[in-house]
């Protein structure tokens, strides 16, 4: 028996637009949750990003799917109340608007549980929902760059920028298990609380290993590409006939099989210059130049193959159509106005019907008003 619709019941109403709070809204439908995305007229501006399913966006079909949309205009009183009826019913209330904004409208938390105690409210921001970071535009990327994120990806040459919405899926990560959390303690108490999440918080958070290395171990780790600052051998090495492959060599025992198994050279596994990773760190170009005369001899099959029999940790450098092929990846595929899209699932096997219908804009919106205007 395993996970199966275990938020079956709930009622998530989402204001979101972008990716973090959907991402987080995309979980939570995934658990069971019934979640209405409330968007603007024009929709939710991911709807355009490109349009790959006959149209429409493969991404937002990411993002969406197992919600249902209704469009409104907070500007229209009849759009007003209808929210305002909804989150008298809901279970939470999440959203990834501006800092501030739904307050001043009367939908901050303590005025929503005037009328709905239980509900749960989840805000998503930039750099917090007060202080001097409240009012600051708040994109991945530039969250990336301000938090340190581009200072440790790259090159010695030049920092980069991770190749996904790392902020953002982290941050509908984080709020996604501090809904659940608020969920259990709503359990004990009977009363929701105001949850806040800032990306830049979350991306601090996962910063702490470089982080700590500057205040406490003499200065942040060097950018070093494929390779590791402190651990070696540990990064990529090119293989026969292109390619090339990482490997990870985590104690001096482990050096000594890869010498003997590997390289085919067990008098390097005490020699001094690698004996320990403090000298191979330091005698790294040496050790690298042996390394790489030998996988240049096998193509990659042949070296992961080598490399599995030994038990050294590897992982081939794939490109994106790689992954698409790959033997391990699991598909889900989400069906988005009569189009199917085939997508990377969401890492939690569970069991049971799965959520895969994307909504067009506001496909719902007659049903949601029916049932909840009175």
């Amino acid at each position: 028996m395993g996970l199966d619709q275990e938020l079956a019941g709930l009622l998530v109403v989402s204001m979101e637009q972008a990716v973090a709070a959907p991402y987080c809204g995309l979980m939570l439908a995934d658990a069971g949750a019934r979640v209405i995305k409330v968007e603007r007229k024009e929709g939710d501006f991911a709807r355009g990003y490109d349009r790959g399913a006959s149209g429409n966006s493969v991404f937002f079909s990411w993002l969406n799917r197992g919600k249902e949309s209704v469009a409104l205009d907070l500007n229209i009183d009849a759009d007003e109340a209808l929210l305002r009826s909804m989150l008298k019913e809901a279970d939470v209330f999440l959203h990834n608007l501006a800092p501030g904004s739904l307050a001043r409208r009367g939908f901050g938390g303590d005025a929503l549980r005037e009328h709905n105690p239980g509900l749960i409210t989840c805000e998503i921001n930039g750099y917090g929902s007060t202080g001097p970071g409240a009012r600051k535009k708040a994109y991945d990327f530039l969250v990336q760059a301000e938090s340190g994120i581009c200072a440790v990806n790259g090159t010695r040459e030049q920092p980069a920028r991770v190749g996904i919405s790392i902020c953002d899926i982290a941050t509908g990560q984080t709020a996604f298990s501090s809904i659940l959390r608020a969920l259990i303690q709503r359990g004990r108490t009977g009363t929701g609380i105001d949850i806040s999440i800032a990306m830049f918080d979350v991306m601090a958070d996962f910063m702490n290993f470089p982080l700590l290395s500057h205040r406490y171990l003499g200065g942040a780790p060097e950018r070093m590409g494929l390779t590791h600052a402190l651990i070696a051998p540990y990064g990529a090495y090119s293989v026969k006939e292109g390619g090339q492959i990482l490997i990870a060599i985590q104690s001096d025992r482990e050096w000594c099989v890869f010498c003997d198994a590997v390289l085919g050279q067990p008098e390097l596994g005490p020699d001094p210059r690698f004996v320990n990773n403090t000298e191979r760190v330091r005698n790294r170009e040496v050790m690298d130049e042996i390394i790489s005369t030998v996988f240049g001899r096998f193509d990659i099959d042949e070296m992961a193959t080598l490399l599995d029999g030994a038990q050294i940790a590897n992982g081939r450098l794939s490109t994106v159509e790689d992954l698409s092929n790959h033997e391990l990846i699991r598909n889900q595929v989400a069906h988005f106005d009569g189009v199917e899209v085939s997508m990377a699932d969401l890492p939690v096997v569970t069991e049971g019907a799965r959520p895969t219908a994307v909504p067009v804009l506001d496909q719902h919106g007659s049903s949601i008003r029916k049932e909840f205007s009175h």
